[in-house]
């Protein structure tokens, strides 16, 4: 989507392009909790994966009469080979940090796969910067603005994630909650992070990135913080708040900064760097979500001769102390980014 936003509309309007399509896909994560909560309040969660169907039949049928190729295609030679290692590399990576929180850090299995996997994955990285066509042009993170840009939108990303999979969960097993009305409770803060997302794409335009960026860190700490003083007694008008103003903070940063890294790129570019975006975040979000989990039980273990929601309490905050800590991260990189200038093209 990004890769035909940026094939269409002007660079000056790219801001205010990607803040659209941010929004669309944050709307989506806004309401995909309240279903889910609402969902499996009455039926198994199997429902949840057969109300995908229609869904995608719709947007299967949009596709076939609406879509069209906006840039010619070039047909480059595939390497077999390196398709291999790129799904092989990935895959054992995402698998390995996905079942870390499950078997444990020290899993032979995990281990073997996270193994594997940077193996794989390093020489896939190696092959695709000695090929002349690679599947993915990594020569692109030469660029400053490209790879500042993009490791903002990862840190972000992995904050979001990692805050959307404890706050639910702290409803339920820290507030004695029902799963119906924890995804009620979450819905304020995905809309508002879905429509600050537009918003944030418009103020690019006006004003760049590291201003936003720096603005929007700032405010995610803040959130993350009003989230670690969280308890088992706390008015669910305050962790609503405190979800809101974190979701406000993170996509003030995310959409910029994706937009910065995205126009630091030349147009025979942007497809390696969508792509580069979007596999990272896949790789991010298993790493995220496992970090906040081994947190989370952590937390939760170290607590001794109090209930269930105490100990559960605990292990959350423990969760947000990482979302702080990543927080802090992308605030250190807004600082030291420069000002908006259009990158000379890599050899390719």
């Amino acid at each position: 989507m990004f890769n035909v936003a940026m094939a269409v509309f002007p660079p000056q309007e790219l801001g205010s392009t990607t803040g659209i399509c941010s929004l669309v896909i944050m709307f989506a994560t806004a309401i995909g909790p309240t279903l889910t909560g609402l969902i499996l309040a009455k039926l198994s969660w199997h429902w949840i994966f057969w109300l995908f169907v229609p869904i995608l039949l719709i947007a299967l049928i949009f596709e076939l009469k609406f879509l069209i190729n906006v840039d010619q295609l070039s047909k480059p030679k595939v390497d077999v080979l390196s398709l291999i290692f790129s799904a092989l590399g990935f895959g054992l990576i995402v698998i390995g940090f996905s079942l870390a929180a499950d078997k444990g850090w020290t899993s032979p299995f995990v281990l073997l796969c996270l193994l594997i996997g940077i193996v794989v994955l390093t020489i896939y990285i190696t092959k695709q910067l000695r090929i002349p066509n690679p599947i993915l042009n990594f020569r692109i993170f030469k660029k400053e603005a490209f790879f500042k840009g993009t490791l903002l939108v990862m840190i972000d990303f992995a904050m979001i994630l990692s805050a959307m999979f404890i706050v639910p969960q702290f409803i339920q097993k820290g507030m004695r909650i029902p799963v119906a009305l924890a995804g009620l409770i979450m819905l304020p803060g995905g809309l508002i992070n879905a429509f600050v997302s537009a918003i944030a794409g418009r103020l690019y335009d006006n004003y760049g990135v590291k201003k936003i960026a720096i603005i929007g860190f700032i405010i995610a700490i803040l959130g993350s913080f009003m989230l670690t003083r969280v308890s088992p007694k706390c008015s669910v008008l305050y962790i609503t708040i405190s979800l809101c103003v974190l979701m406000i903070g993170c996509p003030l940063a995310m959409s910029p900064s994706q937009t910065h890294a995205l126009n630091a790129l030349e147009v025979k570019e942007n497809a390696d760097g969508s792509t580069i975006i979007n596999t990272f975040q896949q790789i991010v979000g298993a790493i995220a979500t496992a970090v906040a989990t081994s947190l989370l039980g952590l937390g939760t273990a170290a607590v001794h001769g109090h209930n269930a929601a105490v100990a559960f309490t605990n292990g959350t905050h423990y969760g947000f102390y990482f979302t702080i800590v990543l927080a802090i991260i992308g605030l250190l990189v807004s600082l030291s980014l420069k000002k908006e200038t259009k990158s000379k093209d890599v050899q390719l």
